[in-house]
């Protein structure tokens, strides 16, 4: 069957590399909510780990291959056999799996990262790509530093791994400095030069180091790849990824100029962005394209002005395009189970029995304490209910704030089934609880960010808190809404404690750029 010449698969990396983003580990269950999500959104594509790195890497890659029914399921594995197989070991329950290989092909990574000859690595290329084939029929093929490798080696090197069974070749810009025109020239070149080069799908995976990231990809397409590697809201290494948003709705609403499809359900893109968003504890910023708070955002007079004339006078796409619904005051204190119900259908949730009545009791507490409760107050509800929270939880507390007296916090936490009681003073009460939650670890991580916002407008605002820890090299996001700033902060605290002793139990991730 030919394949659509315009249509270009997504191919997401969010629980791969965006994962690998400082502090954005996900626990299992968070990476299982990821994944459906993605596919409901419509990737066709989802690198769901490093099988090799952890065993929790390789119980995700598993749990998502047998989880997911239409998208195909990759995992990374460096060009070794033991990586290969214990890709594959983990893919075997998809039903469309994929094991995605690499090395680096530039000169700078070959003598000082790899300490290997271009000879060598071709025969790693031939061995790996060969092996990986004979287990699976869907086998990618990257060149780690694509875009610094010398012109006919890199030509060399694709050749190579198409003739021994990769079926797409991705060509990553691993840091970030390739620009659109060059890029664009790089991949027609390819194309023309490399002798099998009709038998693979090119692929692109672009760093944002410059803040070319989309531009690059969209240039690669424009140059014949039909395949672009992204994440969610750009996460990702350093300055993160391609974002896939921005791709999907670049080729949506500039369809003249760009005459490319994707399979993505655009309407989904918010949903999708507040969950990452979430389960990363990374918030999007508020200039962020497409979905930033002040993305469909119109503060000047003049602008206003034209919005009420004519929506399209300043907005080139619909909020409604990429799901997102203006905010309404419609919900109270007095509405029933049934109105909250259709509420979250409208906001694009699903929740079991068990949750659904956790989240309702939620807002019936919050519609007391707020005058107005908002979209984004029972997105905030649902979101900080359904993060993973497995290990410590917080179920009472009493923070002691006044003149004159030591300014202290106390917990009540419950962990396995039993309860314990931490108590500390300190320099104000946030510095106080902090000080009490740091004891339920060996070590005292260090505090990198805290950083507190409001979800809506008001004095009487649910608080959401990011608090980013780091231990021994390994990063944390803890992310939580409350109504109380100092209980919202105390849970993102603790929120990233149970995900430092998770990152803990795993060990020193192995290395897995690309």
């Amino acid at each position: 069957m030919s394949r659509d010449k315009n249509r270009v698969i997504i191919f997401d990396t969010t629980l791969r590399d965006g994962e690998q983003s400082p502090g954005c580990s996900m626990t299992l269950n968070e990476k299982l909510r990821v994944a459906e999500a993605l596919e409901e959104l419509g990737v066709d594509v989802i690198e769901a780990g490093f099988a090799i790195a952890s065993n929790g890497d390789f119980q995700a890659v598993s749990q998502i291959s047998a989880l997911l029914k239409e998208t195909t399921v990759c995992s990374l594995a460096r060009a070794s056999t033991k990586d290969i197989d214990r890709a594959w070991e983990a893919l075997r329950g998809a039903k469309r799996p994929r094991i995605h290989t690499f090395i680096s092909t530039s000169p700078l990574h070959m003598e000082h990262k790899l300490n290997m000859s271009p000879e060598k690595v071709l025969e790693k290329i031939a061995e790996s790509v060969s092996y990986a084939r004979n287990l699976c029929d869907d086998v990618e093929w990257s060149c780690e530093d694509g875009t610094r490798t010398e012109e006919d080696y890199l030509y060399k090197s694709i050749e190579t791994a198409i003739k021994a069974g990769a079926t797409t070749i991705n060509v990553p810009d691993t840091v970030g400095y390739t620009t659109p025109v060059e890029y664009t020239e790089m991949m027609r070149k390819i194309i023309e030069n490399v002798p099998n080069s009709d038998k693979a799908i090119f692929s692109t995976h672009c760093h944002n180091d410059l803040g070319l990231a989309v531009a690059n990809s969209i240039a690669a397409v424009e140059g014949g790849a039909r395949q672009i590697e992204c994440t969610v809201n750009g996460i990702g290494e350093r300055a993160g990824n391609a974002a896939l948003e921005e791709i999907a709705m670049a080729f949506r609403t500039r369809h003249d100029m760009l005459p490319y499809t994707t399979g993505i359900v655009t309407e989904n893109i918010t949903k999708t962005s507040h969950l990452v968003s979430s389960v990363t504890g990374l918030n999007v910023q508020h200039n962020k394209a497409i979905v930033g708070a002040n993305a469909f955002a119109h503060e000047s007079g003049i602008h206003q002005d034209g919005m009420l004339k004519n929506a399209e006078t300043y907005e080139i796409m619909t909020p409604e395009s990429v799901g997102l619904g203006k905010s309404t005051l419609v919900m109270g204190k007095h509405s029933g189970r049934h109105a909250f119900s259709e509420k979250l259908k409208e906001l694009g949730y699903e929740l079991g029995n068990n949750e659904f009545l956790s989240a309702f009791q939620q807002f019936k507490d919050l519609a007391d304490a707020k005058k107005v409760v908002y979209d984004e107050d029972i997105i905030a509800i649902v979101d900080d209910g359904m993060r993973d929270n497995d290990g410590m939880q917080i179920t009472s507390w009493k923070f002691v704030c006044d003149h004159g007296v030591p300014n202290s916090a106390t917990f009540e936490i419950v962990a396995d089934g039993s309860v314990k009681e931490v108590h500390s003073e300190g320099n104000g009460p946030v510095d106080a609880a902090f000080l009490a939650l740091s004891s339920l670890i060996e070590g005292e991580p260090d505090l990198e960010l805290y950083q507190v916002h409001a979800v809506t407008k008001g004095t009487d605002a649910q608080a959401e808190v990011t608090v980013r820890l780091s231990d021994d090299g390994r990063t944390v996001n803890g992310h939580a809404a409350h109504t109380d700033t100092l209980v919202a902060s105390a849970k993102a605290y603790l929120n990233a404690i149970n995900k430092l002793l998770v990152k803990r139990e795993k060990g020193k991730p192995e290395e897995m750029a690309v």
